[in-house]
C-alpha cells in the first residue's frame, strides 16, 4: 500500500517538473559507494547558474575549512526526485539531498516511514532565526518513533503571487490604481474584461486563473482561495475538520466563486484543460491580463529585457480576504535532506550547519534572483529584497516578510500530501464546470474521497 502510495505521488511531482526547464545538463556518475569517506550531496540544480555557483562556493569553502572530501552533484529536478526515490528504496541514498518540490509530497511520507533522519542539532543551531512557519514545515511525524521532531532543514520558501500587464491596462484606458478589498479587487478585473468586449479585444481574457486537473498551479490556487474564506481544513493537530457545516459551507462558497468567473468569460474557456506552463504561456503571450503563478517564475523569465520588466510586467499582492482582514500566503519550504541510512550522518550534520549560517545562506538565496525567498527575518533587511526599483521582489518580500503566511496542509498530516497528489479541489473544479454538477454535490463527492484518504493513511 505505501509503495503504491509513493509511485502515485511521484507521478505527481513528476508532473510538476514539466513546468521548470529541461534543457540542463545531465550528470553521469549517480552511483554510491558506502566505503566511499566523501560527503555526498544531490542537489537540485537551480534555475539560474548563479545559485549552483553560490552552493558550490560555498562548498568549496568549507572542503578548504574542515579538510573533508565533498562530492557535490547536481540533477535537474525530475532526475532529483527519480534518484532519490531509487536510491532509498535501494537503501543506498546520498548523505545530503535537496530537491525543489519533495516537500509537497514525499518529504512528508519519508518522515512517516522512518526514512529520514533527524536533524534537530541542525535547526537548534539557528532556531531563533526562522520564522515560525519555517520551523512547522521541517517538524514532521515519524510513524516509527510516534512523535514529531525535526527531519529537514529549511533553506528558502515560495508562493503565490499575481502578475499583471501595466501597459496592457494602460492601453485599453484603465487606471492602474487596483482595489486593496476583495470584491473590489475582482470587480477590477472583471471591469477590465467587459472594456476589452467593448473594444472588440474578444482575443484576450482578464484573468489567467489556473483550474486544471493537470496543472498543479491549480492546487496551489484553490488552497489560496480556501485560505482567503477562513476555510480550515485541518485543525492544528492534523485532524479533518472537513464534516462541519460550516467548513462544508466556506468550501462551497469558495469553489462557486470561483467556477462563477470561469462560466461567466473572465478566463480562457481552455483553462480547463491547461498543463502546469500553459498559464505562463498564455500569459506572456499577452493572452491574459492578470496570472497567478507560484514564484517569481514569470517575471524571472523576462529580466534580460529590462523595458519589460521594469515598466510593463506587474507584481501584485493578494487583496484583502473578503472578511476585510489581510491576506495569508501559503507558502511551501524548501528543505535539506539527511536520510535514515545516508552513510556520513555526523558529517553531513555539519555541513548543513555551515550552510544554513545566515552569511552563507544569504549567498544561495539571492544566487536565485527572487525566484525563492528568504526564511529567516533578517535576511531580508538586505537591499536586495526591498529595493523598490525592482517592482517584482520587492512586492513579493513585502507579501512574505510583512503579512501572515501558513504552511501546507500536509506538515500537519501527510495524508494531505496524497489530497493534493490526486488535486482533489481541482476534480471537484472540473464535476461542476464539465460534468455541470452542482457545487454541493462536488463538494461531497471530494469530501468523501479526502476521508478515505485519511482514513487510508491511518490504518498503513
Amino acid at each position: 500500500m505505501m509503495k503504491q502510495k509513493l509511485i502515485l505521488i511521484f507521478l505527481f511531482v513528476f508532473s510538476l517538473l514539466l513546468s521548470t526547464c529541461s534543457g540542463q545538463i545531465q550528470p553521469t556518475v549517480t552511483s554510491l559507494d558506502p566505503n566511499d569517506s566523501s560527503l555526498t550531496i544531490w542537489w537540485n540544480r537551480g534555475y539560474y547558474p548563479q545559485q549552483d555557483e553560490a552552493l558550490e562556493q560555498i562548498v568549496a569553502d568549507w572542503k578548504k575549512k574542515t579538510n573533508n572530501s565533498v562530492e557535490l552533484i547536481f540533477f535537474s529536478e525530475d532526475e532529483t526526485i527519480s534518484k532519490a526515490i531509487q536510491a532509498v528504496e535501494n537503501g543506498n541514498p546520498p548523505d545530503i539531498l535537496f530537491s525543489e518540490r519533495a516537500e509537497y509530497t514525499l518529504t512528508p511520507l519519508w518522515a512517516k516511514m522512518g526514512k529520514l533522519a533527524d536533524v534537530s542539532p541542525v535547526i537548534e543551531s539557528v532556531k531563533s532565526l526562522y520564522t515560525p512557519v519555517a520551523l512547522q514545515s521541517a517538524s514532521l511525524y515519524n510513524n516509527l518513533t510516534k512523535n514529531r521532531s525535526y527531519y529537514g532543514v529549511p533553506l528558502m520558501q515560495q508562493s503565490l503571487h499575481i502578475h499583471y500587464w501595466k501597459d496592457l491596462i494602460q492601453q485599453i484606458g484603465l487606471t492602474d490604481s487596483i482595489p486593496k478589498d476583495w470584491q473590489g479587487f475582482w470587480n477590477y478585473w472583471k471591469q477590465a474584461q467587459e472594456t476589452l468586449l467593448l473594444q472588440g479585444r474578444s482575443d484576450i481574457y482578464s484573468m489567467g486563473i489556473p483550474i486544471s486537473v493537470a496543472s498543479s498551479d491549480t492546487y496551489w490556487v484553490l488552497e489560496q482561495i480556501l485560505e482567503a474564506y477562513d476555510v480550515q481544513l485541518l485543525n492544528s493537530k492534523g485532524e479533518l475538520q472537513i464534516d462541519k457545516p460550516q467548513v462544508r459551507a466556506g468550501i462551497i462558497t469558495a469553489l462557486t466563486w470561483l467556477t462563477d468567473l470561469y462560466k461567466s468569460g473572465y478566463i480562457p474557456p481552455n483553462s480547463i484543460h491547461w498543463l502546469n506552463a500553459d498559464n505562463n504561456t498564455t500569459f506572456l503571450n499577452k493572452m491574459t491580463l492578470m496570472t497567478l503563478n507560484v514564484s517569481l517564475s514569470i517575471p524571472g523569465s523576462q529580466q534580460q529585457d529590462k523595458d519589460i520588466y521594469l515598466n510593463q510586467l506587474a507584481t501584485l499582492e493578494f487583496p484583502n480576504k473578503p472578511s476585510g482582514e489581510p491576506m495569508t500566503s501559503l507558502t511551501s519550504v524548501k528543505q535539506a535532506l539527511i536520510f535514515a541510512a545516508s552513510p556520513h550522518q555526523t558529517l553531513a550534520q555539519e555541513f548543513l550547519t555551515y550552510l544554513v549560517q545566515p552569511h552563507n545562506l544569504a549567498k544561495y538565496l539571492q544566487g536565485a534572483a527572487g525566484r525563492y525567498f528568504p526564511v529567516m527575518p533578517q535576511l531580508f533587511s538586505d537591499p536586495f529584497w526591498s529595493n523598490v526599483n525592482d517592482p517584482h521582489i520587492s512586492v513579493a518580500t513585502q507579501q512574505l516578510s510583512q503579512n501572515k503566511t501558513h504552511s501546507l496542509y500536509q506538515v500537519l498530516n501527510p495524508a494531505y500530501a496524497q489530497v493534493s497528489a490526486e488535486n482533489v479541489w481541482a476534480e471537484a473544479i472540473r464535476n461542476i464546470i464539465i460534468n455541470e454538477v452542482s457545487a454541493e454535490a462536488a463538494v461531497d463527492q471530494a469530501i468523501k474521497r479526502i476521508k478515505e484518504i485519511f482514513v487510508q493513511w491511518k490504518i498503513t
